[in-house]
C-alpha cells in the first residue's frame, strides 16, 4: 500500500478534507487529516470517520495508522493549514 492511495481514499471519503500521509514500510502509516466535518466531534469519532474511508484495508493491507485529526480552525491555530 502506498501513501498516495491512502491519501486519495481519505480525501474522497471526507469531502473537503485534506490528508497528509507518511509511511516507509508499506503497512504502518501516520496521517494528519484536516476536515470541517470533525467540528464538535471527539477524537474517537473523528478517527472512526477516517477509518471508514479506508474500509477493509484497515487491519489488512494497512496494519497500523496513527492519526492526528483537526478541524480547519484547529489546524490554523497550530499553523498546519
Amino acid at each position: 500500500m502506498d501513501t498516495r492511495t491512502i491519501q486519495t481514499l481519505i480525501e474522497q471519503g471526507l469531502p473537503g478534507g485534506i490528508a497528509q500521509v507518511a509511511g516507509d514500510d508499506g503497512v504502518h502509516f501516520e496521517a494528519t487529516v484536516i476536515c470541517a466535518a470533525f467540528a464538535g466531534k471527539l477524537p474517537l469519532a473523528r478517527h472512526r470517520m477516517v477509518y471508514a474511508t479506508l474500509g477493509e484495508l484497515m487491519g489488512g493491507e494497512i496494519h497500523a495508522l496513527s492519526l492526528r485529526t483537526l478541524t480547519p480552525e484547529e489546524a490554523a491555530r497550530r499553523g498546519k493549514s
